[in-house]
């Protein structure tokens, strides 16, 4: 059995009996709609809590997903995502808080919906296709409830959509492993639910193809018009196909943004850390200035800097591409060169500070400096800062 089989068990059996309710929708699939030109709540959580025995899985989670939109929770293993995706699909029950689906509560302190009648469609990570079947006979799995020509002609319309039109007689052995995830979201897609949630849906391909999957993805779901939510520990994965991004740790939301919001500007030190790779300069901030080991610069530099502020101690984030490393003798040097990571195009240079911090440069790979050689270091971002009281 899968982890997938595991934390959704029976789900996908139980979207075979809303079929029928939800034949009626007229959800178009040729819509190019992007996300933020309609206000429709669709899926709410307010104050969703999940406890097991003493552990608080999910704690006073509040959150919302407008129609059309693709938002992804992004935390580590154990952080409580796929629980809150188990309770927006109705296998788990929360222990307080609500939720609510379309106009429907799903979910409170005195009623709970099952998962057959919630209009909730999952896309797995093992894709969960019947092997016996076609693909065309697949997508129609949860079609039952329809007649015969509405659908083919459901059928036909997403094998289009997921652009496989010729390969409805297939079997999923006959197919690749991108164009078995298309089927699997053709089928998810088929009975057209309001909320359609992906469990780590690409963490069975390969890196390359996983790369191409995200973009193919994203475009079918932003052409479908669904709504989904997507669970993922891969931040380049999340940064890449939401529109915006729910970060969790230790079953409680730490911020919620867009992409660019939410690594540029991250609110919490977790955040700043788990997104992407963080170092932190310890500073002071005194008359206008921020005093670090390796220099002085103007404290305007830091995001939503005010002079209140002056005399705190702060930790100022910043990323590869805002340190520069020069090399030194040692009376001028900052620090030593500890770690090089080759990474393509560039290096990245973990730079040991005479306080025994550490920060990371990132150089073009034609710029090659020796490990353990001595470097003056420079801030050279050229955006605001965020930073962090200490």
């Amino acid at each position: 059995m899968t982890d997938t089989d595991e934390a959704f068990g029976p789900i996908y059996m139980a979207q075979t009996d809303t079929a029928s309710r939800r034949a009626s929708k007229t959800h178009n699939t040729s819509s190019s709609r992007e996300w933020g030109e309609a206000d429709e709540t669709i899926l709410t959580l307010d104050g969703v809590t999940k406890q097991f025995q003493q552990e608080v899985a999910i704690d006073e989670v509040s959150l919302s997903v407008a129609d059309g939109e693709l938002l992804t929770l992004l935390g580590p293993s154990g952080c409580g995502k796929t629980t809150l995706l188990r309770m927006i699909a109705g296998l788990e029950a929360p222990t307080t808080g609500q939720i609510q689906i379309g106009d429907e509560i799903a979910a409170s302190s005195d009623s709970f919906v099952r998962p057959e009648n919630r209009d909730v469609g999952l896309v797995f990570q093992d894709f969960a296709l019947f092997p016996h079947l076609t693909v065309r006979e697949n997508i129609a799995f949860g079609l039952t409830d329809t007649d015969a020509e509405k659908t083919d002609a459901r059928v036909e319309e997403l094998l289009e959509l997921v652009e496989l039109p010729s390969h409805g007689e297939k079997t999923p052995e006959q197919l690749s492993g991108g164009q078995k995830q298309r089927v699997a979201l053709a089928r998810s897609l088929a009975p057209q639910p309001d909320v359609l949630l992906l469990d780590e849906p690409f963490s069975n391909l390969d890196v390359q193809l996983r790369v191409e999957m995200r973009e193919e993805i994203r475009a079918i779901l932003k052409k479908a018009g669904v709504t989904a939510v997507s669970v993922t520990h891969d931040q380049e994965e999340a940064m890449s196909i939401s529109d915006r991004v729910a970060v969790i740790s230790a079953g409680r939301i730490e911020q919620v943004g867009t992409p660019e919001d939410v690594f540029e500007q991250p609110e919490s030190k977790f955040v700043a850390s788990f997104l992407g790779r963080a170092s932190f300069l310890k500073g002071r901030l005194e008359d206008g200035e921020v005093i670090t080991e390796i220099g002085r610069f103007d404290a305007a530099t830091l995001e939503g800097y005010d002079a209140v502020y002056d005399g705190a101690p702060v930790d100022v984030l910043v990323r590869p591409d805002d340190i520069r490393a020069t090399p030194a003798t040692a009376p001028e040097a900052d620090g030593q060169i500890v770690a090089r990571q080759y990474v393509g195009p560039s290096f990245i240079y973990r730079v040991e500070l005479d306080s025994d911090d550490s920060v990371h440069c990132l150089h073009n790979h034609v710029e090659e400096f020796d490990l353990d050689g001595l470097v003056t270091v420079e801030l050279v971002a050229d955006h605001p800062l965020a930073w962090y009281p200490r």
